[in-house]
């Protein structure tokens, strides 16, 4: 049972299944009983930076095994300036039996377009692709936050084959 500071509270709790939490009405959480955020429920858990916010809802494994996370080296990179906040456009291969993907990253804070080539990144490949203005993102390239709330990306430390699967 989650503590009281890490529980909704009832009234919380209804603003997030009512029927306006599709529309994204806005829910606020408790993640430390200090300073609620005020985030939509259907992206709480992942708009919400705080590395003190509460443990995400409980799956089962098969609903983890679903999500298809995967490592590939960037093979290209260059900026995305029509995009409505700084990212980059990468091309990543992962492999002969996915082959090469694009992704659109907000992660120009710490990643400059000639240092990411080469480099190996997690990402997951079985979301529908998404249109991100004129550019089609066909994974979801994934990292962390910074203490400013900036992307780093997740990578493993070591060179594994493209392709591998996270487990």
């Amino acid at each position: 049972m989650a503590t009281t500071k890490q529980a909704l509270t009832r009234r919380q709790a209804g603003l997030m299944t009512a029927k306006g939490a599709r529309s994204r009405v806005p829910a606020r959480l408790r993640c430390t009983g200090r300073h609620p955020i005020s985030v939509s429920y259907n992206r709480a858990m992942h708009l919400t930076r705080d590395p003190h916010a509460p443990v995400a809802q409980e799956i089962k494994f098969d609903q983890f095994l679903a999500v298809d996370i995967r490592v590939g080296t960037i093979v290209a990179a260059e900026p995305f300036p029509e995009a409505r906040k700084p990212a980059l456009k990468l091309r990543i291969d992962f492999g002969p039996g996915i082959g090469v993907k694009q992704s659109s990253a907000q992660i120009t804070r710490h990643y400059e377009t000639t240092t990411l080539v080469g480099r190996q990144v997690a990402a997951v490949v079985n979301f529908p692709p998404r249109q991100i203005g004129k550019f089609m993102s066909e994974v979801l390239t994934l990292g962390f936050p910074d203490e400013s709330g900036e992307v780093v990306l997740f990578s493993p430390d070591q060179v594994v084959p493209n392709g591998a699967r996270l487990f």
